[in-house]
């Protein structure tokens, strides 16, 4: 049947061009942002994966940052912590060679001792990056916090996040406390028994030149061989390399307990660049688009859409040859 009303062929012509233009639309909007699934509607799963992981990845970025800090922090209290034992080497030779010396020697002996005490608290106060020094603290009670370095943003299978840290134990690695009542003092500063080196909570001071007692008590950063007139007598001199000889061992594990530290931050810092790596491929798994496909489908559809356009116009053409039938 002819009907000037109702031309079903350019309907269906119309459609197909419509569907095509759409289809065009969308391939265009792939080739010019990169994405299959950029929008929400495109794809509400994939889309909603892709954002929550982008933003896990921002936030891993900010962990990256974090780790850079926080291994700055340990390297300068390792740093602090190398010197701080190459002194105290140097103030153990001084009492070795010391012993069994003359008033007048250990008099002169002192001098150096006490120029290499004040390089140590130089050592320890000198320490510090970004307002953090865990060679030199002042605990007003308690123990020292220990310093807190973000290692990692995690998220659970239920989607509750949660932040690591890698945690550094500034309580056996301090080598100063000024604090007015910390648990322990420093490894530097604290009381230590002549005998063994160990250390005290109660300090009981020598009398300078008289015989060694078994009550007897040190400190690295007060040890005195010589003072007002007086010298200390070689036992006393023996027991202040016990104690110089202990904080020595303290320092070479707190520098050890450091080294750890920068070593799993270093790690850490690999592993988190590595794993915003594997979160990037995969989210592009999920919404990239194949430029190499989109171009293929950009070319057909443009050839599909001439056709229809030819299709609409031979179409709309047909509802011409009525006129003939109305023609003398």
């Amino acid at each position: 049947m002819s009907s000037i009303m109702t031309n079903s062929a350019a309907l269906t012509a119309l459609q197909s061009l419509n569907a095509t233009n759409k289809s065009l639309q969308d391939t265009q909007a792939r080739i010019s942002t990169g994405y299959r699934v950029s929008q929400a509607s495109d794809n509400a799963a994939y889309w909603s994966i892709a954002t929550t992981m982008r933003s896990d990845n921002q936030a891993m970025s900010t962990v990256s940052d974090a780790l850079g800090l926080g291994a700055s922090k340990v390297d300068t209290a390792y740093t602090g912590m190398n010197a701080a034992i190459t002194t105290i080497n140097s103030i153990k030779q001084k009492l070795v060679a010391s012993y069994g010396q003359t008033d007048a020697s250990k008099e002169k002996t002192q001098t150096e001792i006490t120029a290499l005490q004040a390089q140590l608290k130089s050592y320890a106060d000198g320490a510090t990056f970004s307002g953090t020094n865990m060679l030199s603290v002042s605990t007003a009670s308690g123990t020292a916090a220990d310093v807190k370095i973000v290692s990692a943003f995690n998220r659970d299978s239920a989607g509750a996040a949660s932040i690591s840290t890698i945690d550094v134990n500034v309580e056996s690695i301090k080598l100063y406390d000024s604090g007015a009542a910390p648990t322990a003092k420093g490894i530097l500063d604290t009381a230590r028994l002549g005998l063994t080196g160990a250390a005290v909570a109660t300090a009981s001071n020598p009398t300078l030149g008289a015989a060694a007692a078994a009550t007897d008590t040190y400190s690295v950063a007060s040890l005195t061989i010589f003072s007002g007139g007086t010298a200390a007598s070689d036992t006393q001199i023996q027991q202040q390399m016990n104690v110089v000889d202990a904080a020595l061992k303290d320092m070479t594990n707190a520098a050890t307990t450091l080294g750890a530290a920068k070593s799993s931050i270093d790690l850490q810092k690999t592993f988190t660049s590595d794993l915003m790596d594997s979160i990037d491929r995969g989210v592009g798994q999920l919404v990239d688009a194949d430029m190499n496909k989109e171009s293929t489908r950009l070319q057909a559809l443009q050839v599909q859409q001439q056709l229809g356009i030819q299709a609409l116009s031979i179409a709309n053409g047909s509802s011409q040859s009525i006129l003939s039938l109305f023609r003398g």
